[in-house]
């Protein structure tokens, strides 16, 4: 399959922008540059017409299948919204139930531009085969906690990141507060026995730093560092409440730090110290947390808070600029996730694109195309999405192998199911 989108405005990897076209073969991305002719016919020509293409954005941080919560469980505060409405629900939660509920979340990623997303939720294998049948990519993430044992995680591990090319796997905690030491333990043996990262929630409250103070005499960045959990790199989602030692870890171990600005302000969490993190070189990427509690799964949205709340926390309007929020939410996503060869628009990379409609009242005029995007941007201006060549959504239209309207009602039926038993 070879595709051509010509007549483009295209992103290049240090965020300037430059005219010509791309052109796909399969997955990967064939050729960039200025309009030539090709002695090879297309199966697909699109004219962009002036438009933007640029390497899709990257959800780090999410739970897709908590479609079914949206706006079920809101207005408070984290550990009531957990214990006390979403883990009596979730007990409910079947394989065919969060294969459903995961297809309704693929939809609004493809509409807000994304085409990966680092997962943690359960039921991995029904999750993995509403990626595949839509032809999404995720990077899943173990969530290990409690009672859960290491050798679970491992054979995830192994067997997951052999399933399809679209599907990777990271070895993971759900968190310090739901981890006993010895888990910490195993998983940090994991990490050494495969050379692998850790990922997990990290100091999203300050409740939850407090008491890991109290039980360990240090926070939980320490309590991971000095149990082994960061030998080979990482990171942590949410990060909002890191000490100075917590600093010096995440910048000796190069961890991520994925920041979930609209999560942790609406369940008055906390705003991350995104401006430190940039000042002293911390690696920086964006999530936007489930849809039960966010409950939007929009990068727009959330690269705009990102810059927003720094220039308030900060009183200073000029922190954490434009062009580096876009970077974290498509470049250094696609690092975060270990997803290296889906960073940018270069030959030989996977063609995950996405098309930016600038021909909107919102884009206009175009003084400064990144800023726009950041600023003023939103989902009415993704006009095409494409994951591995594959174009699965362009013009309000869905290439998913099924329709919304029979997904939505799937979905629905299970939800009705669910809060009924």
């Amino acid at each position: 399959m070879r595709i051509r989108l010509y007549n483009a405005r295209i992103l290049k990897k240090d965020m300037t922008i430059t005219d010509g076209e791309v052109w796909t073969r399969d997955d990967k991305i064939e050729y960039v540059g200025a309009a030539k002719t090709s002695d090879q016919p297309f199966d697909s020509e699109y004219d962009i017409k002036g438009n933007l293409l640029m390497p899709s954005f990257k959800n780090c941080h999410t739970h897709s299948a908590m479609t079914f919560l949206r706006s079920y469980a809101d207005d408070l505060p984290l550990q009531e919204w957990l214990f006390q409405k979403v883990f009596p629900q979730e007990a409910k939660l079947k394989g065919d139930r969060v294969y459903k509920f995961t297809k309704v979340a693929i939809l609004e990623y493809l509409t807000s531009g994304v085409t990966a997303v680092f997962d943690m939720y359960f039921y991995p294998d029904d999750y993995v085969r509403a990626c595949t049948e839509a032809g999404f990519r995720s990077v899943l993430c173990g969530g290990v906690c409690g009672d859960d044992k290491a050798e679970d995680l491992e054979n995830r591990f192994v067997k997951f990141n052999a399933v399809n090319p679209l599907i990777s796997y990271k070895l993971g905690l759900h968190s310090e507060y739901l981890s006993p030491l010895p888990l910490i333990k195993d998983v940090a043996e994991l990490a050494k026995k495969y050379k692998a990262p850790v990922y997990m929630h990290n100091s999203e409250t300050k409740r939850e730093v407090e008491e890991c103070i109290g039980r360990y005499n240090m926070t939980p960045t320490e309590v991971l560092y000095e149990n082994g959990i960061f030998e080979y790199g990482g990171g942590g989602f949410h990060c909002n409440f890191l000490s100075d030692r917590d600093f010096e870890i995440f910048k000796e171990k190069k961890l991520w730090a994925v920041t979930n600005p609209s999560s942790n302000l609406k369940l008055s969490s906390g705003i991350a110290p995104i401006q430190r993190m940039q000042g002293e070189g911390v690696n920086i990427a964006i999530g936007t947390d489930g849809p039960a509690s966010n409950n939007c799964l929009d990068m727009f949205r959330e690269m705009f808070l990102v810059t927003a709340l720094q220039k308030l926390a900060t009183g200073d309007a000029s922190a954490c600029p434009a062009q580096d929020v876009l970077r974290m939410a498509a470049i250094d996503g696609a690092r975060a996730m270990g997803l290296y060869d889906c960073d940018c628009i270069e030959e030989g990379k996977q063609a995950d694109i996405i098309e930016i409609d600038l021909n909107q009242p919102n884009m206009q005029p175009l003084h400064n195309i990144v800023k726009n995007i950041v600023y003023s941007g939103s989902k009415q201006n993704v006009k095409m999405t494409m994951c591995a060549g594959k174009v699965l959504y362009r013009n309000g239209e869905f290439f998913v192998g099924d329709s919304p309207e029979h997904i939505y009602e799937q979905a629905n039926e299970a939800v009705k199911e669910l809060l009924s038993e």
